[in-house]
């Protein structure tokens, strides 16, 4: 049947196979495209956490033994740990576990952790790379969106390219009922049919999804190339490596032989079972089983608002994929550009815009004494500098007794809500966290003039404030007074070690901060942060311990330097520091920039992808409007017939094609609605804001192409249709 039927059929009806490798092609393309693209930014994304802050994915801090390593180590999930030479002080450890199956880690960490005989406040997950693997502690205050979205887009774009696929064989197969009828009656069985739908289903798709499957691998390169090309002037940022799996290519490859199997069985079925005169009657037209009304059309545009209503339910199928790549294109498009655009708005507001006035360079050094740093006066000194701070952070504890706790604290119950990793209880009073941040005398002796305090060098500056838990609110928080503020002195303890005790007198209570590029109190509300000059430092720092290995230098240039300015700046920071110490040196506006850039490029490639979709889509109207001679002229030969004139008929068109452009956004408002609200309702960012920045022109333009191609392709089809002889469909050329 193969020799005498399907090689002959395809050879006389090649637009017909090649509607079907077109299609083949198209959606193994962008299945590969898609998991390829998808599988190099999860990667890239996992080595940028990893590079940026390690890879260990849970943390142990204590006093642990030799023996308690190898108990760790012993445990059966456990594949390695790390001490942390760089985080450990003293007899205080810092371990990094490594685990052979991260599903079971929040289980697993506070085990280890009472198998040694530590407290729950002594775990630490690596949220950041654990959310790449979709492990989500519900204690982690971070909401994480961002993957979860970009899989979410990828299985739906999946899933519409799977349903291209298989309405692309169903079109195609259901116009040849007719041809199959004719076979039926001569002789050919039900399953010699569905055999000879399935060998030409392989013969012609092989070739397309295998070519599909590489090309799409070879744009991906492309594409991350040109990433990496548009990205080069990023500075401090790790480039995009092209790697590929192979087990995306196997899935890739199984979803597209998958989908044309069973989209080519399921219309192959079908037809097999119908008798050979349902399959010879059959004339191709589109038939509607039962007139629908369409009120809404019908009101808005008369007797054809009706006529274009039942025409469009009687294409439904053949319209299937259109309606769903428009849509989901459309719906992707809008969702990529409302959510890049939140996210700029929110990053903008709550970092650059709220330190725009603090620094203009930022210097991060790396193992520095501060008691024999002395660059800091040479930084003052450089012309374009307003001012120039030196800080260093240490982890301390410190004991508050009830008496100490302001009455605006002891209204929200005091510590009667905080976690035990943030505060422990003793008797009648608690022990806290007590963030040291230690300035050089200078900026202290200037920090103290700006809240009014005596400038002294002997003591420290509590910031007393903090906020109230029961306002999620992190853009418009509580601040509330810590300490009734009386104590005339601090008592600091050594974390784990509380026995190693400093007293320091305390200079001032404040709830200002200095100008800092630094937010207290993001994630533990409870904290206590001390301001110590350098000199009190050095006093103390036997006792307390804790000093972080890296050290800041926050640089506030004059009032409106430019990037050139800016980047001059860093120059001169760089020769005074960078042959003596290792640095890491950015500046604001640079990093504005990168990070625009960097929020463009994600733009560019999604608005890319969806207008792929759309390409799929705008491919199927425009395929169907083309068969309108075959498909249609029986039925506006009848309309003729009955008095509906030229002119109705072109407004037939226009309807049809306003309602199939128009369709995606009536179903994407809703959806978009709903999920803008509810990233405005995690963000807690002024709907309002939002509305004034929201991407309206490229969501307009988008639409407005969309609605350009479909209206192109129904003006071809219909012009091909007006031309054609109308009368002649009227005959029944069908067995009776």
């Amino acid at each position: 049947m193969w020799k005498d039927y399907s090689s002959s059929y395809l050879k006389g009806n090649r637009a017909s196979g090649i509607s079907v490798i077109i299609a083949a092609f198209i959606s193994a393309l962008l299945l590969s495209l898609l998991g390829s693209l998808f599988y190099n930014l999860w990667y890239y994304e996992i080595e940028r956490i990893k590079w940026k802050e390690g890879d260990w994915q849970g943390r142990l801090v204590g006093e642990i033994s030799s023996e308690d390593l190898a108990l760790m180590e012993s445990y059966a999930n456990v594949e390695s740990l790390i001490i942390n030479e760089e985080l450990s002080v003293g007899q205080e450890k810092t371990v990094d576990l490594y685990f052979k199956n991260m599903r079971t880690i929040l289980t697993d960490m506070p085990q280890i952790a009472r198998l040694v005989g530590l407290p729950q406040e002594a775990v630490s997950y690596h949220y950041m790379l654990l959310n790449m693997y979709l492990i989500r502690d519900p204690a982690d205050p971070a909401p994480r969106l961002i993957f979860p979205f970009f899989l979410a887009l990828t299985v739906m774009a999946c899933i519409s390219l799977i349903l291209i696929i298989h309405n692309s064989f169903a079109v195609s197969m259901n116009d040849r009922i007719h041809q199959f009828g004719i076979l039926s009656s001569i002789g050919a069985t039900p399953r010699q049919i569905r055999t000879c739908l399935l060998q030409e289903a392989a013969i012609l798709c092989a070739l397309p999804v295998l070519l599909g499957n590489l090309l799409g691998i070879l744009i991906s390169m492309g594409i991350l190339n040109g990433i990496n090309i548009l990205l080069d002037d990023v500075t401090d940022r790790l480039k995009l490596p092209f790697t590929y799996h192979p087990l995306i290519l196997l899935c890739s490859l199984l979803a597209a032989i998958v989908t044309i199997w069973i989209s080519a069985w399921i219309p192959a079925r079908k037809m097999s079972r119908l008798t050979p005169l349902e399959a010879i009657k059959n004339t191709g037209e589109f038939q509607l089983k039962r007139k629908k009304k369409s009120p809404v059309l019908s009101l808005l545009f008369g007797i054809e608002g009706e006529l274009a209503g039942n025409a469009l339910k009687a294409q439904r199928k053949a319209l299937r994929t259109a309606t769903f790549s428009l849509t989901f294109s459309f719906l992707a498009f809008v969702l990529s550009m409302c959510f890049f655009s939140l996210t700029k708005i929110s990053q903008r507001m709550t970092y650059f815009e709220k330190y725009q006035d603090v620094w203009d360079v930022m210097v991060t050094i790396q193992q520095i004494d501060l008691d024999a740093f002395d660059e800091i006066q040479k930084l003052q000194e450089i012309s374009g500098v307003e001012s120039a701070v030196l800080y260093q952070k240490a982890q301390a504890k410190r004991l508050v007794s009830e008496e100490e706790i302001s009455e605006e604290m002891l209204a929200l119950k005091g510590f009667e809500h905080a976690p035990e990793e943030y505060v422990s209880t003793l008797d009648h009073s608690w022990l806290v966290n007590a963030p040291l941040v230690i300035l050089d005398d200078l900026s202290f002796l200037a920090y103290c003039e700006e809240i009014g305090a005596t400038p002294q060098l002997n003591g420290a500056i509590i910031l007393n404030q903090t906020r109230d838990f029961t306002n999620p609110n992190f853009r418009e928080r509580d601040i509330l007074p810590y300490l009734k503020g009386t104590q005339k002195t601090t008592v600091l303890c050594q974390t784990g070690q509380e026995d190693f005790k400093a007293e320091l007198p305390v200079l001032a209570y404040t709830q200002e901060a200095p100008a800092l590029r630094e937010e207290y109190g993001t994630l533990d509300f409870y904290e206590l942060v001390h301001f110590l000059p350098v000199s009190v430092w050095k006093e103390i720092k036997g006792e307390i311990g804790g000093l972080e290995n890296e050290a800041y230098i926050r640089i506030l240039a004059r009032e409106g330097t430019t990037l050139a300015e800016l980047n001059e700046l860093e120059e001169k920071v760089s020769q005074i520091l960078g042959t003596k110490y290792e640095v890491q040196i950015e500046n604001r506006i640079q990093e504005k920039q990168n990070n625009d850039d960097m929020y463009n490029g994600m733009m560019l490639i999604l608005g890319g992808f969806c207008t792929l979709l759309a390409m799929i889509g705008l491919g199927n109207v425009f395929s169907n409007t083309l068969g309108f001679v075959r498909q249609r002229r029986r039925e506006f030969a009848r309309y003729l017939s009955i008095g509906l004139t030229p002119e109705g008929m072109r407004k037939m068109f226009c309807i049809e094609a306003l309602v199939i452009a128009g369709r995606p956004v009536l179903i994407t408002l809703p959806l978009t609605v709903f999920s803008i609200g509810y990233m405005l309702k995690l963000s807690y960012l002024d709907p309002f804001i939002f509305i004034q920045e929201a991407p309206v022109i490229p969501i307009l333009i988008f639409l407005f192409v969309l609605l350009a191609f479909v209206a192109l392709a129904y003006y071809l089809g219909g012009k091909k249709l007006l031309h054609s002889s109308l009368i002649d469909a009227l005959r029944d050329d069908t067995m009776i």
